[in-house]
């Protein structure tokens, strides 16, 4: 027993400095050829007391040399490895990529609810799909006449929820650059190893002329380049968001275009989403250095101060 118990305490474990153990070298050249010389004629009485030195007591020779011993080990740092490891997941990486521009703001979108706004029907609707997708991988993408990440890709579905809780209608300008935010949504997946990777991008509105800075093209391309399915969504009345181009940027990525006129119909469609495959999202090692020095630092100064107290007990010179 006291073999594994040993044996799993000290595997792994390394000196950061190791050749500060020479220091040990210097002591007992020390305590050889430095020892202490008093004349007679300054003390006297020294013959007296030379019976009861330090050097005489064994415990104390012990004490003083296992306080030396362990500041050497203490100042060589024994550490060690410790790896941990991320599971593997069955998901995807998801890119929500949401429009808070100002007509978000039109009312009537949820007939229930007549007197929400659009963006508070599409908050609630994207927390319930960050519910339902427990493996997925999933960051976010605010746009208006700029993009930003709200979240880069996370597991945890609670800092998810509170952050799209927290989102605002023009906290990203009140016009709709809606290029710009697909290729935002591809500088969120681009980083990951993920061989399912998707972009579910919602608005309400067409591409505002010369706030958008990237065209269609570029960013259709940065998508099929990362591999990249877009799910384009659209909501409100037909005529209010661009089919063509919604269609043109699910063909282009090998997903499907959707468009809602109400809240219902948005939740069959993240319903829709939520059927996708999945594929394996590779598991991830990494190590931390755990610090043992410490521990021998402590017998040091335990040794040290025994040593000292019963040293001027003793009055040894």
């Amino acid at each position: 027993m006291y073999d594994g118990l040993f044996g799993s305490l000290f595997d792994g474990l390394f000196f950061e400095f190791p050749r500060l153990g020479f220091l040990i070298f210097f002591f007992i050249a020390c305590e050889t050829l430095c020892r202490m010389k008093l004349p007679s004629l300054y003390f006297p009485h020294t013959s007296q007391f030379m019976s009861r030195t330090v050097s005489a007591s064994k415990l104390l020779f012990f004490l003083k040399w296992t306080a030396i011993i362990m500041m050497i080990i203490s100042l060589m740092s024994p550490v060690k490895d410790e790896p941990y490891e991320l599971e593997p997941k069955d998901g995807h990486e998801i890119a929500l990529i949401l429009d808070a521009s100002q007509s978000m703001q039109a009312k009537g979108f949820d007939r229930s609810n007549p007197n929400l706004n659009r963006f508070d029907v599409v908050k609630n609707i994207v927390s319930d799909f960050i519910a339902k997708r427990k493996n997925d991988n999933i960051g976010l993408v605010v746009f208006g006449e700029y993009s930003f990440i709200a979240s880069p890709l996370t597991y945890d579905e609670n800092i998810l929820k509170r952050i799209v809780s927290q989102l605002q209608i023009g906290m990203a300008g009140k016009y709709t650059a809606l290029y710009e935010s697909l290729a935002q949504g591809v500088n969120l997946l681009k980083m990951t190893e993920s061989n399912s990777k998707v972009a579910i991008l919602l608005t309400d509105g067409f591409s505002t002329v010369g706030v958008d800075k990237i065209p269609l093209d570029i960013a259709l391309d940065l998508a099929k380049k990362e591999g990249i399915k877009v799910y384009p969504i659209g909501i409100g009345l037909p005529h209010e968001y661009n089919q063509k181009v919604l269609l043109e940027i699910a063909k282009g990525t090998g997903g499907v275009a959707f468009g809602a006129s109400n809240s219902n119909e948005l939740e069959e469609i993240y319903k829709k989403i939520d059927a996708l495959e999945t594929s394996e999202i590779k598991n991830e090692t990494f190590t931390y250095m755990q610090y043992y020095y410490f521990y021998p630092l402590f017998l040091a100064f335990f040794s040290l101060m025994l040593y000292v107290y019963l040293r001027n007990k003793r009055g040894a010179n």
